[in-house]
């Protein structure tokens, strides 16, 4: 599983989430579907490597305001197709309100993602980008990138349903999404955080609870999960009902990320 991360001097949880069997005994093509924390920092050599991959579209999941504190760089010449939101409520982002408001713990820490992913699959901006996204997968004829800030949780969500969709096992489904705890070094990257906190909060975070933090673990995703189907019925019928995409459009997507 490692294998598909992919090591960039500044971008940061790039991995390859095709080349899983997928329904029907066909296997996802390996180099269609990308996934990453943002590019905001990409040095020459990686703007040179993303082009060799031959996006044919970057799908941005971050807020406006974080597209403008953390402004993408893309290859010179890049002609690829961008999908972003402008929905903006004009809100600082949910995870800077509870760092300012709570004390960070492991156990704070959890109950703050659980949350969070209970309504990520729901928020306006998130229908919009998610079914724009299935749309571009059903018609590209090149590779897809997706990417928040830190790559991992509306990133994370967005790779889990692609995977539902082609009929990815869920074992693979939830092992494809904890590879961002491989994939970034968490140990190494907490105390430049801690620092960064303290800084915003004025207090001190322990360093088990910024690893944490960084972090993803399988209830956060399950969670969402449960909450489309409860809503929903099922992850199809969100599929469906709230993004729009119906058995065509599903099968045009498998047919053109079938290796």
């Amino acid at each position: 599983m490692t294998g598909r991360i992919q090591r960039f001097d500044a971008l940061d949880n790039f991995r390859d989430y095709g080349d899983y069997a997928s329904a029907a005994g066909r296997r996802i093509a390996r180099g269609r579907l990308f996934r990453s924390a943002h590019h905001a920092r990409a040095t020459a050599a990686d703007l040179e490597r993303l082009a060799g991959l031959g996006l044919a579209a970057v799908v941005d999941l971050r807020r406006p305001g974080e597209r403008r504190d953390q402004p993408s760089r893309r290859p010179a010449g890049f002609s690829g197709l961008v999908i972003e939101s402008d929905r903006d409520d004009g809100r600082e982002a949910p995870h800077v309100t509870f760092l300012k408001s709570a004390d960070l713990t492991v156990d704070s820490g959890r109950r703050f993602m659980t949350g969070t992913y209970g309504a990520l699959p729901f928020e306006p901006a998130h229908l919009d980008l998610f079914a724009r996204y299935f749309r571009v997968l059903a018609e590209a004829d090149g590779p897809v990138l997706i990417h928040c800030a830190a790559g991992k949780d509306r990133t994370g969500l967005l790779a889990a349903l692609t995977h539902h969709l082609l009929g990815v096992h869920r074992d693979d489904m939830i092992e494809d999404y904890l590879l961002t705890n491989a994939a970034v070094d968490l140990p190494g990257r907490a105390p430049a955080v801690a620092r960064q906190l303290e800084a915003l909060t004025g207090r001190p975070a322990a360093h088990d609870a910024v690893v944490a933090f960084l972090g993803v673990e399988p209830a956060y995703l399950e969670t969402a999960l449960a909450g489309i189907a409860a809503r929903h019925g099922s992850i199809d019928g969100y599929l469906e009902q709230a993004l729009g995409v119906d058995a065509a459009l599903r099968d045009r997507i498998g047919e053109r990320l079938a290796a």
